[in-house]
């Protein structure tokens, strides 16, 4: 995956301050979990908060997801558990192949100060005797550490997202979540109502952007479907996607 990414420049910082950070992303520079304060620049995808709405595909998705919530932790968390490194393990091998993202490397983003600094946490009510999803408040305080998985008919921990934010931005990388077939029924798009909630609440919570990561090739279309889109070409923002598109299609052929 790493060997993957389309790289433009890269640097490594010592200046952590929201000016600072604000402005390295909006030169399409990206946080990386290689070591702290290691950034990229590639072909960054952000979305302008200002500008975004929902579509009636994302409409579709949140209904098809419509108990799905989301918790977040500040990083580092105290007290890890290893299941949550298994489970982003696993969820990479499965997509990327084998050796792709580590368990330990996934511990060492959750457990040391890094350059992420929020976990979102994913969340399903469990189901009763008669498939009917039944809630039973919330999975946990904000004090406790995230725990994977809970026991039988409680609320389900189904993915997680390891993130950057600050009063300005979020970036949303490196999401991880349950394979199972049973999840996958009980949740059809899974992946994209975690994103498209974690869009919603960053929204509400009066930031200006979302990044998506990059955008290299085919595999990362499914990032181009939401309204006040941007990216980064290397010089400058631009909206126009049929753009986008053909220089998708040109890295991938």
């Amino acid at each position: 995956m790493a060997n993957s990414y389309l790289i433009w420049n890269k640097q490594t910082i010592s200046d952590f301050s929201d000016t600072n950070i604000n402005s390295l992303y909006n030169e399409g520079f990206l946080f990386t979990r290689i070591a702290l304060g290691d950034i990229y620049q590639t072909r960054s995808l952000r979305i302008d908060l200002n500008k975004f709405k929902l579509t009636s595909e994302n409409k579709r998705i949140l209904k098809k997801t419509e108990n799905l919530s989301l918790t977040s932790y500040e990083l580092p968390v105290t007290n890890y558990d290893w299941r949550i490194g298994k489970l982003g393990k696993d969820f990479y091998s499965t997509k990327f192949g084998d050796g792709t993202f580590s368990a330990n490397k996934i511990k060492e983003l959750l457990t040391t100060k890094h350059n992420f600094n929020e976990l979102f946490q994913y969340v399903f009510p469990s189901l009763d005797k008669e498939g009917r999803t039944r809630s039973v408040g919330a999975v946990e305080s904000d004090s406790t550490p995230p725990r994977l998985p809970l026991s039988k008919g409680r609320n389900q921990i189904v993915g997680y997202a390891i993130c950057f934010e600050n009063k300005e931005i979020l970036h949303y990388c490196y999401p991880f979540y349950d394979l199972k077939p049973e999840t996958y029924k009980l949740i059809p798009n899974i992946g994209m109502g975690m994103m498209l909630r974690t869009i919603v609440y960053t929204k509400e919570q009066g930031k200006k952007y979302v990044y998506l990561g990059s955008v290299k090739d085919e595999a990362g279309k499914y990032k181009l479907q939401f309204e006040g889109l941007e990216w980064f070409d290397g010089k400058t923002w631009k909206t126009d996607l049929e753009e986008l598109k053909q220089q998708i299609k040109q890295n991938t052929l």
